[in-house]
């Protein structure tokens, strides 16, 4: 396919199209469904754009070049997004008989593979997805910063020396970069929403539930855990999960089925939805507290009420209580440490300390220690916790405040400069910039970062919005209202293709 230069928005697209870099995984499906461009053109595109812009970015950690354009030429799936080029995220999201390496240098040296395809990998392969490569994560996916040992810091294209976020952080640098419209990414403690945050982005994570992670997993991270995309529009966020939105039998958790289509709430009528806004935290807290990341906040509050929206500055009780987080990290430590053991004895040998980085060696530690008594405690109160928090939203006649949506910042700050968040101050300074979004991988309501500010250096500011328990019907009539309202489709980092 020809390269003129020329760029195109999701919005403007014909039978004159002769660049794909800036249309999102929608448009591209319709040039493929139209007979405008093929699935081998769009894949030799996004190959293109990122052998020559990636160097400057280190989004991608290991490609499949080959693989993808023998898929492209051969007999895709009839699906949704029949020949649209993707990312994987570098954890999670398994490919038989190919390398995960969870931004490990010991799987990555041991050339490690995994015997299926995961869930979630075979519903992208039947909307018709063609994958390219794996994306850079921090070791683990355990902190929201990409800057692992094993494959070097991932750079933010809107300003080089500046983090992605984490643990997504790869996934999003390419698609806010134009290497590719839509990435896989998964979300723990906001590893979705906080790299869409940094990188200008949205970024859904989905009810608990909603994209099963079978076969391997169960529940990683005490249920907290749930697989999305990061991507350009709200369309193909939506449009995405409706096709990975698949549950599997034996799933330990079920997600109520949404009414219809997510695409279907594109356009749909607000009505008058009850809005709480958290500006910031309070003060002389543990948190960070940027301006403008409150100002982000205020002016979407000001942007509802022109919807139509009733507006107030409002949140749940406990939705900053410190310990909160104190018990959250117990159920990480636990984790980490049950899945070092379970790496050891794939690979037949013991891991140890000096393979990992400081912070995932002492969540082993802590867990390894950890009584089975202290493990659930921390399961108990967090249930406790969870039911205290459900109650904002829940309707006055089951005793609760009748909100539909909380607004706060996604992160604290806008993204900072690599190596903020690494050394010794890491655990610290990891914990004062991430306040708003953990609190919703536990309670497992969905919450979307939208990329509605950017600052005067021209930094990107997200927002989130959080909806009630399977709500994600709400979340998408809002996020696709406020898209049109203040639309950032136009707005190119200084590093892309």
């Amino acid at each position: 396919m020809a390269r003129t230069g020329t760029r195109h928005t999701a919005s403007h697209y014909g039978p004159t199209v002769t660049d794909t870099t800036w249309l999102d995984a929608t448009a591209c499906a319709q040039l493929v469904r139209s007979g405008q461009a093929s699935p081998s053109e769009l894949v030799e595109d996004a190959i293109e754009r990122i052998e020559r812009v990636d160097p400057q970015l280190n989004a991608v950690v290991r490609d499949r070049f080959a693989q993808a354009r023998a898929d492209a030429v051969g007999e895709l799936p009839d699906g949704p997004f029949r020949g649209v080029p993707m990312l994987l995220k570098d954890l999670g999201c398994h490919l038989a008989g190919e390398q995960t390496d969870y931004g490990t240098s010991f799987l990555r040296d041991a050339r490690f593979t995994w015997p299926t395809d995961s869930h979630l990998a075979s519903h992208l392969r039947a909307a018709g997805l063609v994958f390219l490569g794996r994306t850079n994560v921090p070791e683990f996916g355990t902190t929201v910063t990409t800057e692992p040992v094993a494959n070097g810091p991932c750079r933010n294209p809107y300003d080089l020396t500046r983090s992605t976020g984490g643990s997504s952080g790869g996934s999003a640098a390419a698609v806010a970069a134009g290497l590719v419209p839509v990435a896989h990414a998964s979300d723990g403690g906001g590893s979705i929403r906080i790299p869409a945050s940094e990188c200008g982005l949205v970024g859904l994570k989905p009810t608990r539930a909603r994209v099963s992670q079978g076969p391997e997993i169960g529940e990683g991270w005490a249920g907290a855990t749930i697989d999305g995309v990061v991507s350009r529009t709200v369309r193909d966020s939506a449009a995405m999960l409706d096709a990975i939105g698949v549950p599997m039998p034996g799933d330990p958790y079920w997600a109520p089925p949404l009414a219809r289509p997510l695409l279907a709430e594109l356009g749909a009528p607000l009505g008058r939805l009850r809005v709480g806004l958290l500006e910031g935290p309070p003060p002389g807290g543990p948190y960070l507290d940027h301006p403008e990341c409150r100002a982000a906040v205020t002016a979407t509050g000001r942007l509802l009420e022109q919807l139509g929206c009733h507006v107030e500055l409002a949140h749940p009780e406990a939705v900053l209580e410190e310990t909160f987080n104190r018990m959250f990290v117990a159920t990480i430590a636990g984790d980490t440490a049950l899945t070092l053991q379970q790496l050891s004895g794939a690979l037949g040998r013991p891991i140890g300390d000096a393979e990992l980085e400081p912070r995932n060696a002492t969540y082993r530690r802590v867990g390894d220690a950890m009584a089975a008594k202290d493990y659930l405690a921390a399961r108990m109160w967090l249930g406790a916790w969870v039911r205290r928090m459900a109650s904002w939203w829940a309707p006055a006649e089951q005793g609760g405040a009748g909100f539909d949506l909380l607004v706060t910042p996604t992160v604290a700050a806008p993204p900072p400069e690599l190596g903020w968040m690494t050394g010794e101050h890491e655990g610290a300074r990891i914990a004062s910039f991430m306040p708003y979004t953990a609190q919703f991988n536990v309670t497992g309501q969905p919450a979307v970062s939208l990329p509605l500010h950017w600052t005067p250096e021209g930094l990107p500011v997200g927002v989130q919005l959080v909806a009630e328990f399977g709500r994600e019907d709400v979340l998408v009539r809002v996020a696709a209202a406020l898209e049109e309202a203040a639309p950032w489709a136009d707005r190119r980092p200084g590093v892309s293709a």
